[in-house]
């Protein structure tokens, strides 16, 4: 299985909404995103939330590709948003600690 972080630059989207997430991550705040997405309740750590993420933009991306009447791209850009700043959390997470 690949990890994490190299799952996350194989995915390809439209330069736009990555533009609007990469923005949009400025500002993110786990707390109140992620509950918001995830439901309420106790917050999972970074790479499990980072694969519940995945999962789900997976299934709204389809939705987009097949024109479906039912995507959102409000919903599409908030887990974007979301991903890109679990992604951060989770790379700092793993970096090594400084002397």
């Amino acid at each position: 299985m690949q990890d994490l972080m190299t799952m996350l630059s194989t995915l390809r989207r439209p330069r736009l909404l990555i533009r609007a997430a990469r923005f949009g991550a400025q500002d993110y705040n786990r707390d109140r995103h992620l509950q918001r997405l995830l439901g309420y309740g106790s917050l999972p750590r970074s790479g499990a939330a980072l694969m519940r993420l995945m999962e789900m933009e997976r299934g709204v991306d389809e939705q987009r590709r097949n024109d479906d009447a039912g995507y959102s791209l409000v919903l599409h850009l908030d887990l974007l948003i979301a991903m890109v700043g679990e992604a951060q959390l989770y790379q700092s997470s793993r970096a090594p600690q400084g002397q």
